[in-house]
């Protein structure tokens, strides 16, 4: 994995997988069958383990396999076979309404956690790139963003609205002077003044979230940010280009969700077909 350059928190999710599956193992990982896939299915199942977690886990142990056969020249069959992915179902994204996020950002007193969670809101940065976000990524001359090493190692310039500017450098204005590039620090404790982890951002989302009763998360924030573009008319793949999305068809799910442009485009055609369907039935009525 590290030869092809994968990050170190794909291999982390990587050994995840993989430790459970051979501590669960009763006989060598080379004498593994389908037969003993299936069962180590039904043991995820039996563990509540959602489809899309389980289609993750055989994804990692057929790829431990393909490793096996092609780099250690093992005389196997790779037993994760396909037709053995569960069925995974697609949701919809979750957004915050309008409402919603203006009590969700009064209850936000920390300048900290209110540049962070604008940062999302505002950007569309996921919650590890905006632990990892670093102050030489910040130009407020152009009012953007350069996100370094996104997801799939990608790098992309995001912009910065005049409310999360504000916010950023509120919080800039008391930020410990420190060595640390990275912008977002912890406050108190053992670790203060150093870089809030993914997990320390995502506690602090569900303090607020617990706290106003809304129910927010730190990727809920980036896909309302994804509705509020499209429902302004933003093009899908300007939104596209700023969410970091690889696939087009990933941005399209937002079409389906709150499109106010749909339904300004439905009530304006369904406003001409009324109005021909009365000129139609009026004609009739005087032929008759």
């Amino acid at each position: 994995m590290k030869r092809k350059n994968c990050t170190a928190q794909t291999v982390k999710s990587y050994l995840c997988r993989l430790n459970p599956f051979a501590r669960w193992l009763v006989i060598p990982v080379e004498k593994v069958t389908t037969a003993e896939i299936k069962s180590y299915i039904d043991f995820l199942l039996e563990e509540r383990l959602e489809a899309h977690s389980i289609n993750c886990h055989m994804s990692s142990i057929r790829s431990f396999y393909d490793f096996l056969i092609d780099e250690e020249d093992l005389q196997l069959k790779n037993p994760v076979v396909a037709g053995l992915a569960l069925r995974v179902p697609h949701p919809l994204p979750r957004y915050l309404k309008d409402a919603d996020i203006d009590v969700f950002l009064q209850s936000v007193k920390k300048t900290r956690d209110q540049a962070m969670f604008m940062l999302m809101l505002r950007c569309g940065l996921r919650v590890d790139e905006v632990a990892n976000l670093t102050l030489g990524a910040i130009d407020y001359q152009r009012s953007q963003i350069l996100v370094s090493c996104g997801k799939g190692s990608k790098d992309r310039i995001v912009y910065i609205s005049d409310d999360s500017a504000e916010a950023l450098a509120s919080y800039l204005d008391v930020r410990p002077i420190v060595r640390e590039q990275r912008i977002f620090l912890v406050e108190k404790g053992i670790y203060r003044r150093q870089p809030l982890s993914v997990r320390g951002i995502q506690k602090r989302m569900e303090y607020y979230s617990k706290k106003c009763g809304i129910p927010a998360s730190c990727h809920r924030l980036r896909h309302t940010m994804a509705t509020q573009l499209l429902n302004a008319d933003a093009d899908l793949v300007s939104i596209q280009d700023i969410l970091g999305h690889s696939r087009i068809k990933t941005t399209q799910r937002y079409s389906k969700l709150s499109n106010l442009k749909a339904q300004r485009d439905y009530f304006k055609a369904m406003d001409i077909v009324m109005e021909r369907t009365s000129i139609q039935s009026e004609r009739l009525g005087d032929v008759i």
